[in-house]
């Protein structure tokens, strides 16, 4: 359990880091009155939807932070809700809204149930992220500076000596915990909802309490295997599993469908789809990290094999080069993984490595069979046909296989043709 101590107020802040300017252009920001409960209107924009969820709900939070104390209204909270509003792509977010559109839901009391467990979503990806930057020691997110960073950069010359990344490394693990209690509160305020059916909210407060524990496992697996260089495929695999697989895409699936009264076999099979698109989503961003173009992944490449993540890429190459007895590619890797302080040319090196051994051309098949395998899992629930098509849609871009072609933003009005599928470079968190 982490240290909730009470840190001692300092005499004097530095002046607030000023909002992230994409905040100010953010459609969430927009003055708009009253709560959505009619579902064709959340089909036009479901970000946009969440977005408004997520304004409401932290408006009431700050307020009463505020009356707690200002200092930490300022310095944790405001920053809590700064970065939950600033999001991702609200991936989970999306994959809730159409697992439950897609399994009939559409009355107001399931449009509600999910724009609220869609921000509850937000916020505990929100606590993920901040604590997964502190662990990494990462210094920017979401194009702006990391959490942790950006309070030790607030107190810089106003803590004495290293006190103020002190302070930063404590702010983000009390602003972590944070998201997760607002986050918590919320679905325990929905699962109490006496509008919602009692079966229902039992069967939705049995998954978040099996999500928020698998998102721990997943991420301590992360870590252990960094720390301990345990680098063998299966437990690679394992990690990718409950860190994406299940937390990114499966247990979102599972959500909408039980708000929607899915049946089991529905439910299961949506849980399989997901499994396997979540997967796929994570062997994506192993190859991003390494392979792709920093302009468009928006990271540093190479950043999985400085900090030594034991990712499937990395284990499939070390377990190929072990068999062929390749002692040069074994070299490289024992060379170069968990080096902070790589250069590109060794950087370089790697890449060469995971191509020559096949690595990089076996994550990519496998990639591509998750994303028909999920597909397939797809096409065999019974679903209601555009909504499943939304799905489909947001399924093959959180694998990065979908091939653009015409017709509406995935988020679109469900009249009209079937929406774009856009293959992304990064799964972006």
């Amino acid at each position: 359990m982490r240290s909730t101590q009470v840190l001692g107020r300092l005499p004097a802040a530095a002046p607030r880091t000023p909002p992230d300017p994409v905040e100010t252009r953010n459609p969430d920001a927009v003055d708009d009155s009253g709560t959505v409960d009619d579902a064709g209107t959340v089909d036009a924009d479901v970000p946009g939807a969440v977005g408004r969820e997520l304004r409401d709900l932290l408006t009431g939070r700050l307020a009463d932070c505020r009356a707690l104390d200002p200092v930490f209204a300022d310095d944790i909270a405001e920053r809590v809700a700064r970065f939950t509003r600033r999001g991702g792509r609200r991936f989970r977010a999306r994959l809730v809204w159409w697992s439950m559109r897609a399994c009939g839901g559409e009355d107001s009391v399931q449009v509600r149930a999910a724009l609220r467990t869609a921000a509850a979503l937000e916020l505990i990806q929100t606590c993920a992220l901040v604590h997964d930057d502190l662990m990494d020691e990462a210094s920017t997110r979401r194009g702006a500076p990391a959490l942790h960073v950006d309070v030790t950069a607030q107190y810089t010359g106003t803590a004495p000596g290293p006190a103020a990344q002190r302070l930063g490394v404590s702010a983000a693990l009390l602003a972590g915990d944070l998201a997760l209690a607002w986050a918590d509160d919320e679905l325990g305020r929905l699962v109490l909802d006496p509008g919602l059916p009692r079966g229902t909210a039992h069967r939705l407060g049995e998954v978040w309490r099996t999500l928020r524990t698998e998102m721990v496992a997943g991420q301590y697996l992360d870590v252990q295997g960094q720390a301990t260089s345990a680098l063998t495929v299966g437990r690679a695999l394992r990690a990718a599993c409950l860190k994406s697989a299940l937390y990114t895409v499966e247990r979102p699936l599972e959500l909408g469908a039980v708000l929607a009264g899915a049946d089991p076999a529905t439910t299961g099979t949506l849980c399989l789809a997901g499994r396997s698109a979540g997967l796929a989503f994570q062997l994506r961003d192993d190859l991003d990290d390494v392979f792709a173009d920093p302009a468009t992944t928006g990271k540093v490449s190479g950043g999985d094999v400085r900090e030594g993540k034991p990712t499937y890429l990395l284990a499939v190459a070390r377990a190929r080069a072990t068999t062929a007895k390749d002692r040069a590619a074994l070299s490289v890797l024992e060379h170069a993984v968990g080096r902070a302080d790589l250069t590109p040319r060794e950087l370089a090196d790697v890449r060469n490595v995971l191509e020559a051994t096949g690595a990089r051309d076996l994550v990519e098949s496998k990639i591509g069979r998750l994303a028909r395998q999920s597909l397939r899992h797809l096409a065999e629930a019974t679903l209601e046909p555009r909504p499943a098509d939304r799905l489909r849609a947001l399924l093959a871009e959180i694998t990065g296989t979908g091939t653009p072609r015409p017709g509406p933003p995935p988020d679109g009005p469900l009249s009209g043709p079937s929406p774009a599928t856009a293959a992304g470079s990064e799964a972006a968190k």
